[in-house]
């Protein structure tokens, strides 16, 4: 993007975070059972971001033109609410979403990995993608991941935000022994 500001100057202002799922919250691969059943893989390291960005009082969203109701049972399994599969039309989602709750466009991490994400991506403040997402969305990223899509890239960016946020380091000896 053309913007001159370092990703990291969005991170304080970050109140939402949006994520796709395939190519984000997995790795991209479906395995095909004998009956037709698609399963895919999530990072265990990506459900602990979201339940903690969930306890520090963010907005979490999936949008996602997939429709597996094992996902849905997955990411609703970690407190996540608002979760839209089968979303062909992303920017509609987007819209309704942030309307319902007040949410300004400019205060939304959105991590996308391919096309179908872009037109959703160059509306939000901060667009992020992970390391393997398609030339096109790397090229409107503000922030690439270091780690793959289904590999902690979902970690990465909600620990960034929740660091400068001082909100990551809570009382984990508390809440885990």
């Amino acid at each position: 993007m053309s913007d001159d500001k370092s990703y990291k100057e969005y991170l304080a202002n970050i109140n939402t975070f949006i994520f796709d799922v395939d190519g984000v919250l997995t790795d991209g691969t479906i395995t095909v059972t004998t009956d037709g059943e698609m399963l895919r893989t999530m990072n265990i390291k990506d459900g602990f971001a979201l339940k903690t960005a969930i306890d520090a009082g963010f907005n979490l969203c999936i949008i996602s033109g997939g429709s597996n109701e094992g996902v849905r049972k997955r990411l609703a399994g970690l407190g996540i609410k608002d979760i839209f599969l089968g979303a062909h039309n992303k920017i509609e989602q987007l819209n309704s979403y942030l309307d319902q709750h007040s949410i300004s466009k400019s205060q939304v991490l959105y991590m996308g990995d391919d096309i179908p994400d872009f037109p959703v991506m160059k509306l939000v403040g901060l667009p992020c993608c992970p390391q393997d997402a398609v030339p096109e969305i790397k090229a409107i990223s503000k922030y690439v991941s270091h780690k793959n899509g289904g590999k902690g890239a979902v970690r990465d960016v909600i620990e960034q935000v929740l660091k400068v946020q001082d909100k990551w380091n809570g009382n984990f000896d508390a809440k885990y022994d």
